[in-house]
């Protein structure tokens, strides 16, 4: 039998140069905590840099939201997310219509913020980082 004694579930994210900015703005306007960031920099063989310029972006990265925690790293082909969302849930409507205006600033709208049936608000998008959430304030 699989013990799973301390099992987490982690999102892992690959971002196109821009970890560090979108981490920064999750911190900052999703009350997130980075807790780790690490650059290409930080490598013992600097050959392993990925590109030119590119000593300073982020190797790995870590950052609390709720009680989730997004990882990010910078890879120059990057592609924005397909099929997989990050899914955010809060009970509060007017906190996830704040999300909603914050995350769709600049990014696309798949789905507009709407009530459905299995939520008073609920909305899929791409923010400007190239990552795709879901935002939910479910039916109380």
């Amino acid at each position: 039998m699989l013990k799973t004694i301390q099992m987490k579930l982690n999102t892992y994210v690959n971002y196109k140069g821009n970890c560090r900015e979108a981490f920064q703005f999750y911190e900052k306007h999703l009350g997130g905590k980075i807790t780790m960031i690490s650059t290409f920099n930080d490598l013992p063989d600097k050959n392993n840099i990925p590109g030119k310029n590119w000593e300073d972006k982020i190797l790995h990265a870590q950052i609390e939201i709720g009680s989730g925690i997004l990882m990010g790293v910078d890879i120059p082909n990057a592609e924005p997310m397909r099929s997989a969302y990050i899914t955010l849930s809060n009970p509060d409507e007017n906190e996830v219509e704040r999300i909603y205006n914050l995350l769709t600033d600049g990014g696309q709208i798949f789905m507009k913020m709407d009530k459905t049936f299995f939520a008073s608000r609920f909305a899929m998008l791409r923010d400007k980082f190239g990552t795709n959430w879901m935002l939910l304030c479910e039916n109380q």
